[in-house]
């Protein structure tokens, strides 16, 4: 999964480099695939040797950094940082500082040392209490982490709730009782069965590997007692998988896959959920730099999430299906150009919305939170990670100037909860007017989406209309559409408060309504491009009778003067 990105990052110097190893006769490195030479070792150990009293996460941080490894969402691939520096730790090429974790953090995962979230048990939770149709399978809070760790510690056979790479974690649950965890990770390095059954060669296989996920764990909780319950929790973590990826990872998954252990189980759920089984393991497991037989083989299992799962993933070129992985993504302004201060800034516009926080405590104003996670998600960051790593490059002047606390960016934690405790409504409807005044809107276009991952169990997800300038792609305005309406009742309120005096706004067909038209022309002064389809057969049919010649500019009349100077007859409604 990494070797993609670290293709990108040595890119620049593929052609011509040095292969020396560091010792002359050594094993040269390797990682994910990628060989690593002399040059790019001496430049990690000279970060290491430049901060002595520096943590692993610190300087993976710094690694990440200078050579722009990110998620396409903006985060900082930390983790791939720590393994590379595991591995050259383990070849004796530097040293690294001790663990810098609490002896809380090192005792997690060892069995006898969970906390009490399920002492006692709970009842026992028998077929009848467990109606199949309704099961609800939801991504685990940030809240409910902890007794999830502790339920894999405690009750999972391999005792441990470590997952690495990227992560998705879920619950089952009926009516709030938890009755399976589930949780996801990157799917396996290596693996002949699946490489055979997807048709990869090795080049394509580490730049497509991301969109492989790995069900590390799943357990149906010791007090559970329903029949079916494995394959119809695993069909329903299916059908949301790829979006929740998506939405945290911006990127979809288009295979699972699992490793069952053989002498415990049969894979019985797996196959009743119609996974694909393709061949027992050779019993080898990753050691340092190789792999070593530990004698257990395991059965592998996939199922393909998308119908041409196994031609997107062998193309030879990426398929349209894959979003294009970027060391950053593509900010939608410059945030270096948008007023913050001063009059008519962001900081006043965001001045006067209420503090949901309690008074004690508070480093920062909430308004020079919300002006930092605005500038940075306009700046294409799309996690809280994402946005306090953002946050903490600003320049130490701005944050003084912003009033945060010992000039220090806001923390991670702190995004979050303010984030997710402010008026969501109230913070849009005054960034979107804020933009809207910013923008150039010579045209704007109404456009309906679906966020992805935001449906609540088996309820519908959320769907807004936006409007949109046409060239900059900056939402000026945006209106949730209401589950028992559509996009045209909410075409009206989302523009009601913009300024449209001239501009051209341009829809669907879904849109092409009379009301609409003349809401447009007449209240608000702007002209419109809507397009005419099956849906208004009237309509079409009195477009294809007219005589296009006779029409401006095609016809003999282009030399009018612009609109104003033209008489009521020529505007043509």
């Amino acid at each position: 999964m990494l070797a993609f990105f670290l293709g990108d990052l040595y890119s620049s110097v593929v052609a011509g480099r040095d292969k020396t190893p560091i010792r002359p006769g050594a094993k040269p490195v390797c990682f994910r695939g990628l060989e690593l030479d002399a040059g790019e070792i001496a430049r990690i150990r000279a970060i290491v040797a430049d901060h002595p009293g520096a943590t692993l996460r610190e300087l993976s941080t710094r690694i990440c950094r200078e050579w722009g490894w990110r998620r396409p969402n903006g985060e900082l691939r930390l983790r791939a940082g720590r393994d590379l520096l595991g591995r050259l730790e383990d070849r004796g090429l530097l040293e690294l500082p001790p663990s810098s974790r609490s002896v809380a953090m090192r005792r997690r995962d060892e069995p006898g040392r969970a906390s009490s979230f399920f002492s006692p048990p709970p009842a026992l939770v028998g077929p009848a209490d467990v109606p199949l149709r309704q099961v609800v399978v939801r991504p685990l809070e940030p809240r409910e982490l902890a007794p999830w760790q502790e339920a894999m510690v405690r009750f999972h056979y391999l005792k441990s709730a470590r997952i690495v790479g990227e992560v998705m974690r879920y619950v089952a649950e009926v009516e709030g009782r938890w009755l399976a965890l589930l949780g996801w990770g990157t799917a396996a390095l290596k693996s002949r069965h699946r490489k055979a059954f997807v048709g990869w060669d090795e080049k394509t296989k580490y730049q497509r590997l991301h969109l492989v996920a790995n069900n590390v764990r799943f357990l149906i909780l010791p007090w559970v007692r329903a029949p079916h319950l494995a394959s119809r929790v695993l069909s329903r973590n299916l059908r949301r998988l790829s979006a929740d990826w998506q939405e945290r990872y911006d990127h979809p998954i288009l295979l699972a896959e699992t490793f069952v252990d053989l002498e415990r189980f049969r894979g019985t759920c797996y196959r009743a959920a119609n996974w694909l089984y393709l061949g027992e393991t050779r019993g080898m497991g990753r050691k340092g730099d190789g792999f070593e037989a530990h004698g257990r083989k395991k059965g592998l299992f996939v199922y393909p999430l998308h119908r041409r799962a196994r031609e997107i993933l062998s193309a030879p070129f990426p398929a349209p299906e894959i979003l294009r992985r970027q060391p950053m993504p593509a900010p939608a302004v410059d945030v270096n150009e948008l007023p913050i201060e001063g009059r008519g800034g962001l900081i006043e516009i965001l001045s006067d919305i209420v503090d949901p926080r309690s008074r004690r405590g508070i480093r920062h104003p909430i308004a020079s939170i919300l002006a930092l996670a605005v500038m940075a998600t306009l700046s294409g960051m799309r996690s809280y990670e994402a946005i306090a790593e953002w946050v903490s490059d600003v320049p130490k002047d701005l944050l003084r100037r912003l009033r945060c606390w010992c000039h220090r960016a806001p923390s991670e934690p702190t995004f979050r909860r303010v984030l997710q405790s402010v008026d969501a409504d109230e913070v849009d409807a005054k960034v979107c007017g804020w933009l809207a005044k910013l923008a150039e809107r010579k045209a704007i276009s109404l456009d309906g989406k679906t966020l992805r991952g935001s449906g609540d169990g088996d309820g519908p997800a959320c769907h807004l209309l936006a409007a949109i300038t046409h060239g900059t792609g900056v939402v000026v305005s945006q209106e949730e559409v209401d589950g028992k309406s559509n996009e045209i009742t909410a075409a009206k309120p989302l523009l009601e408060d913009l300024d449209l005096e001239g501009v051209t706004v341009t829809a669907d067909a879904m849109h092409t309504q009379t009301d609409l038209a003349r809401f447009l022309v007449e209240e608000k002064g702007a002209d419109y491009v809507f397009i005419a389809k099956g849906n208004q057969p009237t309509l079409r049919e009195d477009i294809e009778s007219l005589e296009w010649d006779s029409f401006f500019p095609s016809g003999s009349d282009h030399r009018q003067g612009p609109r104003e100077d033209r008489g009521p007859q020529d505007t043509g409604e």
